[in-house]
């Protein structure tokens, strides 16, 4: 046999293998949601952990009708969206190529992100999965399949009249602990699924709802109180408990080839037990009603004159420029001072707290400033518009040589003021005593029901602040950030 021939038959071979296992991977990645899914991942160097294949095994339930509600509840970083918003559609398609399908996250531009990446996928994947999306018809908030499949992206507030889903999958539906903690808020997302929603489903329709808790009346705890039976409920905590649908021993971490128990400790001693048990334990506690309890309240002990504290310090203002009048009760301005010791734990050092016009603010933050020396950092909110922007660019010019940060206000005031009680719950906040003192107790324990919030907000940006600090450092605390 000539080298030649015997190299066509070699070359031959080896293209009928190729062929081959080519066709086994296409037959495996449309038979398997396992397979599917470690091919999907494959360009992220990850493939499905122990949990993945629980949440996965849950999908191909949903797949096939064997369950059709499931409630996905798992915590912040564990990919969920990744399997169930961005894999799982793609595989709803190659088992129902005729179907439709609308997905919903608590913003459009949300949901939309997840569609970007169900494009990607295809795009890379479109020979193994058997279609791919029309070139026509190739719109992020709606597009079709060359199967006749059709995906529809919504936020909770986006039309969907006219529309119909053979799979409806919900993927975090609250935007943050201050819409959580809103009533109204609440109300509106439950009448949006149940008026809106779920008259848009065709029969033997699939609904997933993939979310982390928030607070024990969120959707996800409204849907479990009224109608629970309906729905296979897969709840998977950051931590094992007892009788874990993993099997994992109690104590053990959900994902510890991402996140070892060592961190998620550090997250828990940071966020207190009520939003740690929301949020990575998904099990929501009830609130008192009040966000700072009194037995949480410990107070500082003075330095010593000759031994001043180490670690850094923030004055974090709160800003209002109306004076009392007439009866009135405006806002106050506020600059509170906070202080972090090197072993991280927080006191509360000293409160200003007046009303005045807008030239008794700007003298009143220049001369508290020279009280606290330059080692101590100011921050300043930045108000919306071009009229908060030139206010603290003025307040900056008359602080020159002082380290000034200002930013906008990021989140609720509750979700702000959420952090820094999560400290006062481990016990690593205390506070000196002042004249300020019981006029900032009552405005905390009374928070958020009270008529003030000043001082409140005051230390939740001081808290920010601190936690920022090591990042503006780096950056010389440029004198305007309009982040």
């Amino acid at each position: 046999m000539s080298n030649r021939f015997s190299s066509v038959i070699t070359n031959s071979l080896a293209r009928l293998l190729k062929l081959h296992e080519e066709s086994v991977s296409r037959d495996r990645v449309r038979t398997s949601l396992i397979d599917w899914a470690t091919v999907a991942m494959s360009s992220t160097g990850l493939s499905p952990s122990a949990h993945h294949r629980v949440l996965l095994a849950q999908l191909g339930a949903i797949t096939n009708g064997e369950v059709r509600r499931l409630i996905v509840l798992m915590p912040p970083g564990s990919a969920k969206s990744t399997y169930v918003s961005v894999i799982f559609p793609i595989w709803w398609f190659i088992q129902h190529p005729h179907s439709s399908v609308i997905a919903v996250s608590h913003t459009a531009s949300l949901v939309e992100s997840f569609s970007r990446r169900i494009h990607a996928v295809v795009d890379e994947h479109h020979r193994k999965i058997g279609f791919n999306i029309r070139a026509d018809d190739r719109s992020i908030a709606r597009w079709k399949t060359n199967t006749g499949g059709e995906y529809v992206a919504v936020g909770i507030r986006g039309a969907i009249t006219g529309l119909r889903a053979d799979l409806v999958i919900i993927d975090d539906p609250i935007k943050s602990m201050g819409d959580a903690e809103s009533l109204s808020k609440r109300d509106y997302l439950w009448n949006w699924y149940t008026s809106e929603l779920t008259t848009r489903l065709k029969p033997n329709a699939r609904v997933v709802l993939v979310m982390t808790r928030w607070h024990e009346k969120d959707l996800g705890g409204e849907i479990i109180a009224r109608g629970g039976a309906d729905w296979k409920i897969l709840r998977l905590p950051a931590i094992a408990e007892i009788n874990d649908p993993m099997r994992r021993p109690q104590g053990a971490p959900l994902w510890p080839e991402w996140e070892n128990l060592k961190s998620l400790t550090e997250k828990q001693n940071l966020l207190g037990s009520r939003n740690w048990s929301a949020l990575f334990q998904q099990s929501p506690q009830p609130s008192n009603g009040n966000l700072f309890s009194p037995a949480l309240l410990r107070e500082a002990e003075d330095a010593p004159a000759h031994q001043p504290r180490t670690g850094r310090s923030v004055r974090a203002w709160d800003l209002a420029s109306t004076s009392a009048s007439n009866g009135d009760d405006p806002d106050w301005t506020v600059g509170l001072k906070l202080h972090r010791d090197e072993s991280g734990a927080y006191i509360i050092e000293d409160v200003v707290r007046f009303r005045g016009n807008v030239r008794q603010v700007e003298d009143a933050i220049l001369s508290t400033a020279h009280v606290d020396g330059h080692s101590v950092a100011i921050s300043l909110p930045i108000d919306p518009g071009q009229a908060g922007k030139s206010q603290v660019a003025h307040l900056t010019s008359i602080l020159s040589g002082y380290r000034v940060y200002a930013s906008r206000e990021r989140g609720s005031k509750m979700s702000r003021a959420t952090l820094v009680a999560g400290q006062f719950e481990v016990g690593n906040v205390s506070i000196l005593h002042g004249p300020w003192y019981e006029a900032f107790i009552d405005e905390l324990i009374s928070f958020p029901r009270g008529p003030k919030d000043d001082q409140v907000d005051a230390l939740s940006r001081a808290f920010i602040t601190l936690l920022e600090l090591p990042t503006v450092t780096r950056r010389l605390f440029v004198p305007f950030n309009s982040r």
